[in-house]
């Protein structure tokens, strides 16, 4: 590649994008500035696309199992629909890729589904709508968490997350999904798994995922990165990724936590 025709403007755009990732350091040169932000970005471009489709419909299983959950609610569809289509538009305007400053931007996406969760278990309506939900269904709803590690595992070989994200490193919450079948038939159609059972796997399963959220959290380039420097989690930075933090996890935990409360008063 010629660089000797890039002008100070062309390589100030270049050092302003590297910038938005706080733990590179800027280097000297342009021809090095050039370098490093090639391979940001090429790591999303060169993704093949069924990565993306595949997670973009273990998206949509997982709305389309809490829809199913909730008896088909037309609430939960249109803030759902809402909620989607408002992300969408955010994460394709690239606005969650600047990681650099407090508070993280990435809090416009992850605190609002969060204190819906609050809302729903301090509120009386929100606590009549979780008693209505299906704690069987939700337990169903729990596989997609399969599908999720198989992305998050190929997302690392195209260096968009870190190891420790995936089965080989810290991340065991495929098991969950791999149980959450065997615990929907056992616990709730043939009846041979008690209750307790069920909900010693719904707290140990909820463990596993708060395990993988610090792990993931303190890998992104923020300012309080902890972990995985040579390889930052950068994928839930893009779309459709972004739906991970935003959609998915909120909604396991919060068919944990229904669980586990309507559990603990049927004991």
């Amino acid at each position: 590649m010629n660089f000797a025709g890039k002008d100070n403007n062309y390589c100030a755009s270049i050092n302003l994008k590297i910038c938005q990732f706080e733990n590179l350091k800027i280097p000297d040169t342009c021809e090095q500035k050039v370098l490093i932000y090639t391979f940001i970005n090429t790591s999303m471009e060169s993704l093949p696309i069924f990565i993306s489709v595949i997670f973009a419909l273990t998206t949509l299983s997982t709305v389309a199992g809490f829809y199913w959950a909730s008896g088909k609610s037309k609430i939960v569809m249109i803030v759902f629909t809402a909620w989607t289509i408002l992300q969408t538009f955010i994460g394709l305007s690239e606005f969650y890729e600047v990681t650099r400053g407090l508070p993280p931007r990435i809090l416009f996406l992850v605190l609002p589904p969060f204190a819906t969760i609050l809302f729903l278990f301090v509120t009386m309506r929100g606590r009549k709508f979780i008693d209505g939900l299906s704690v069987e269904r939700l337990t169903l709803l729990h596989t997609v968490r399969f599908p999720v590690e198989v992305v998050l595992f190929w997302l690392s070989m195209f260096e968009m997350v870190p190891q420790l994200m995936t089965f080989e490193g810290r991340n065991f919450d495929i098991l969950a999904g791999m149980t959450a079948p065997l615990v929907w038939y056992f616990g709730y159609r043939n009846k041979k798994m008690g209750r307790r059972a069920i909900l010693w796997w719904n707290l140990i399963c909820m463990a596993l995922l708060l395990n993988i959220v610090v792990n993931a959290v303190l890998s992104v380039p923020f300012d309080f990165q902890q972990f995985a420097f040579d390889q930052p989690n950068i994928a839930v930075l893009y779309f459709p990724f972004l739906f991970l933090p935003g959609l998915v996890v909120p909604i396991v935990i919060l068919a944990h936590l229904v669980s586990i409360k309507h559990l603990m008063r049927s004991n």
